[in-house]
């Protein structure tokens, strides 16, 4: 069964808690997005969910600021892809891809360079992700984490020779305590 994917909306907050505490079985990761959508990172384009006729919102995935220190200490504004969350009843049949698909388009389009993310390589590397380290990028792991969860897709502005898209990702205060 196939998926809308649109912008959130005020309305959906409630489903969008509903989902991503199911998806991941806690309630840590839906606190997190309440507390990334209150901050200066947050970005509304870049908010999105997916809805099917007969579940409602089934999906949410959201992209917000982070910084990225590079070597001489200048920070860069970037984006990362935090969190990705499906129902329960709807894994399993490409919600999460379409709407990584759709958020990756989002954010290119706006003229990022590189989306950043920390998440299963098995799965993000079919969209284009790959390791982190082998572009210079650094990922404040948790120590439970492997490093190959640091995760960059590169995007077409990406200028390689640009040094400042290289550094350790600093995440903003939203992600504060979360493990």
């Amino acid at each position: 069964m196939t998926s809308m994917i649109r912008r959130a909306t005020t309305a959906d907050h409630a489903s969008i808690r509903v989902v991503v505490a199911a998806a991941f079985g806690s309630d840590a990761e839906a606190d997190l997005v309440e507390r990334i959508r209150v901050s200066p990172e947050y970005e509304p384009s870049m908010d999105l969910v997916a809805e099917r006729d007969d579940l409602g919102v089934v999906g949410h995935v959201m992209i917000s600021r982070a910084l990225l220190r590079s070597a001489d200490s200048s920070e860069r504004s970037i984006v990362m892809l935090s969190p990705l969350a499906v129902a329960p009843a709807a894994q399993g049949a490409g919600v999460g891809g379409e709407l990584v698909r759709v958020a990756t388009a989002i954010a290119d389009r706006h003229g990022e360079p590189l989306l950043v993310l920390e998440g299963n390589p098995a799965y993000y590397h079919r969209f284009g992700f790959v390791a982190a380290a082998d572009h210079g990028i650094t990922l404040p792991l948790p120590e439970w984490a492997p490093t190959a969860a640091a995760q960059v897709m590169l995007l077409s502005s990406f200028d390689p020779t640009d040094a400042t898209v290289r550094g350790m990702v600093s995440y903003p205060s939203a992600f504060d305590g979360l493990d």
